[in-house]
């Protein structure tokens, strides 16, 4: 894919710390990135951009015991130089082309035999090529070839926002959240995995009572690649099970695979079943303290705000939890809108 000379080079793994765990590694390294500052009315005074020296950072925030560590997962060859990358510690190495700012990047339906699964069994892990503020990133090689067998959408349309919070590993504070959310009349996309709606029902039902949308991430939050079919079958089954018997609804049909590790086999399963997974175009090291408190979660989403934008944040930060209500605030007086990952049009 072409890169603009403007393109910032951010490598980011997939998941990130807070609900979603492992010691993946991103790397922001390429040509440097002009600091933006966030857009113009935001609430609190400018802030210093993110650093662009190159640093490597994880992805999900919690350690899977069925998962290989990131600097084992398996990929083919090192990412792109100037890719945000997921959670392995490679990537393809060719580069994907730009996507119009504006445009939803989704797979396009294409005949398919019913009942057949077919895809590569390849072990891939998300990753994105971040560009200057403005403009929709890059986004793997592969996503040219997805069908209607690999049904995925990693960013909307037009001058939205679709807030997708994370959680395979630790809570984080809740109650802020909750108030943070419903103060700034925001809905959200929650990726819980079962285990943590089976440890805390009433917040799930409140979730589901405030109107956010709540998706499966599986039971136990491992690596899919590392199973087989039937028991990623049962992952998935098992959530949807649990899910109706807390709250009494049945699950949206929304994926998101932990750690962002898939393959084109995996997608097709997941479609196979109903599901569309859900990957995104900013993300961040969240799995860890930040050395800026709650100024790097806020300057790594404005800096990369961009139409149909689609951040993955960890609910296990206590910097993304103190940074949200200026996020919010901030994101909505650049002219952007919060929506639901249901609402993107395919």
């Amino acid at each position: 894919m072409k890169k603009t000379a403007a393109a910032s080079a951010v490598l980011l793994l997939s998941g990130i710390l807070a609900g979603c765990a492992v010691n993946s590694n991103v790397s922001n390294s390429g040509s440097p990135v002009q600091s933006q500052a966030p857009a113009a009315g935001a609430s609190a005074a400018p802030t210093k951009a993110p650093s662009t020296t190159p640093q490597k950072t994880p992805a999900d925030s919690v350690k899977p015991s069925a998962s290989p560590s990131a600097s084992a997962s398996p990929a083919a060859s090192p990412a792109p130089s100037s890719a945000v990358k997921a959670p392995s510690s490679s990537a393809p190495s060719a580069s994907p082309s730009a996507k119009p700012s504006g445009s939803t990047d989704i797979a396009k339906p294409s005949p398919q035999t019913k009942g057949e699964i077919g895809g590569s069994r390849q072990a891939l892990s998300w990753y994105y090529m971040k560009k200057p503020k403005g403009q929709v990133p890059d986004f793997p090689k592969e996503t040219k070839s997805f069908t209607a067998k690999e049904k995925a959408v990693w960013v909307g349309q037009g001058k939205n926002v679709y807030l997708t919070i994370d959680n395979g590993g630790p809570m984080g504070d809740t109650a802020k959240l909750l108030k943070t959310l419903k103060e700034n009349n925001v809905k959200a996309n929650f990726f819980i995995s079962g285990s943590n709606v089976k440890a805390h029902p009433d917040f799930i039902k409140q979730l589901a009572a405030d109107g956010h949308l709540i998706a499966n991430h599986t039971m136990t939050h491992k690596d899919m690649n590392t199973l087989s079919d039937e028991q990623v079958r049962k992952e998935i089954t098992d959530f949807e099970k649990l899910y109706k018997s807390i709250t009494g609804q049945e699950v949206v049909k929304y994926f998101r695979f932990p750690y962002g590790k898939y393959s084109t086999h995996l997608l097709g399963l997941a479609s196979d079943m109903g599901y569309t997974s859900v990957f995104w175009s900013t993300a961040m090291r969240d799995w860890e303290p930040r050395a800026n408190g709650a100024e790097d979660p806020y300057n790594d989403i404005m800096n990369n705000l961009h139409p149909g934008n689609i951040i993955l944040m960890h609910q296990g930060s206590k910097e993304n939890m103190e940074a949200l209500d200026r996020i919010l605030k901030d994101v909505k007086k650049a002219g952007y809108s919060f929506g639901l990952v249901s609402e993107i049009k395919r």
